[in-house]
């Protein structure tokens, strides 16, 4: 077998053997980084992995944004980001899903930010972005998580 013949089928067995463990990874240019979503629930499923650690929130009927949300205190982070503006911006979904799957930071920033795993049937909310006109699936990128009483910012690691 020539070494280039052996070579495409290395990667057609690597990428075969590792197509059940991949799931769908969204870059961030599809998501409307202009319309900050609000969202808060009941953690049903947690993925503590990378590339990024994912939540599926369930949704409680007849969410509301916090009468409180614009006074929330927010960590500084490396990364230049508005917190205030967007926490004041925020929107709720259009969309109904009762269940969202939200996309936080990779794992080792949230070590930075000595996140302890969050665990199925914890309370939580999350202000991010989800696709441009709300379509295809019900996913969330979360810039701030709130959880436990405290505020996490995911853009970057801790200032």
């Amino acid at each position: 077998m020539k070494r280039r013949d052996l070579v495409k089928a290395t990667l057609a067995v690597s990428a075969t053997s590792l197509a059940p463990f991949v799931r769908a990874h969204h870059g961030w240019s599809g998501f409307d980084q202009d319309r900050p979503i609000y969202l808060e629930g009941r953690v049903t499923q947690s993925r503590w992995q990378n590339p990024h650690v994912e939540l599926e929130l369930e949704l409680p009927d007849g969410l509301k944004l916090p009468a409180d949300l614009t006074q929330r205190a927010l960590p500084a982070q490396t990364a230049p980001v508005d917190g205030k503006a967007l926490l004041a911006k925020a929107v709720l979904p259009k969309r109904k899903d009762k269940r969202w799957e939200i996309e936080l930071a990779p794992l080792t920033r949230l070590q930075a930010w000595k996140v302890a795993e969050i665990r199925p049937g914890t309370q939580a909310s999350v202000l991010g972005f989800t696709f441009a006109g709300e379509k295809g699936e019900a996913v969330l990128r979360a810039e701030y998580l709130f959880v436990g009483g405290k505020a996490y910012g995911l853009r970057s690691s801790p200032a």
